[in-house]
């Protein structure tokens, strides 16, 4: 079973990333479970979200503790979250960051690192919600960049949610961006 764990802030969209990336394995005939976790979060505080991807039926509903994967679509949420906690050694850590300087600390040494600027994907395309840049496609991309799912898979749970063409237009940017 593929664990991922995605860290967000409300309004970005890790969320339905999360829903996304299910819906795009269950296209591929796997398993898929997302859920988030939120309390009293309001737009733009943290949010967590957790999807479960297997060849078998999921029977886990729990958080995520031992990801296989963490995502983080804010860069800011590394400096008040340990964003790795629990993650694997050799674990994958796909960041939406500019430059990855942040990525230079030692502690994300142990960890395969992975990085694509989906913020400037998706202003470039115009994919703004109440003034906040929507993540979740653009992010799907590069998770098919990293084989966790397939790009058409991916194309095709974005446009069963979403009818507007520029968020494949998204994933394809940042699936074409993505720094390893």
């Amino acid at each position: 079973m593929l664990e991922i764990r995605i860290h967000s802030r409300g309004g970005q969209g890790g969320v339905t990333a999360s829903k996304l990336l299910a819906q795009a394995a269950f296209i591929e005939g796997k398993y898929g479970a997302a859920f988030p976790l939120y309390g009293a979060e309001r737009r733009g505080a943290p949010v967590t979200s957790f999807t479960r991807i297997s060849d078998h039926d999921i029977k886990i509903s729990s958080q995520i503790y031992e990801p296989d994967i963490v995502v983080v679509l804010d860069d800011s949420i590394m400096d008040l979250v340990d964003v790795t906690e629990g993650l694997k050694e050799g674990g994958l850590l796909v960041v939406n960051t500019e430059n990855g300087e942040k990525l230079k600390d030692p502690r994300y040494a142990k960890f395969k690192i992975a990085r694509v600027n989906v913020t400037d994907i998706a202003l470039s395309l115009g994919l703004v919600l109440s003034g906040n840049p929507i993540l979740n496609t653009p992010i799907l991309g590069a998770l098919a960049k990293l084989g966790v799912v397939r790009l058409d898979s991916a194309e095709k749970a974005i446009k069963d949610m979403f009818e507007d063409e520029r968020n494949v237009k998204a994933a394809e940017a940042a699936y074409g961006k993505v720094i390893v």
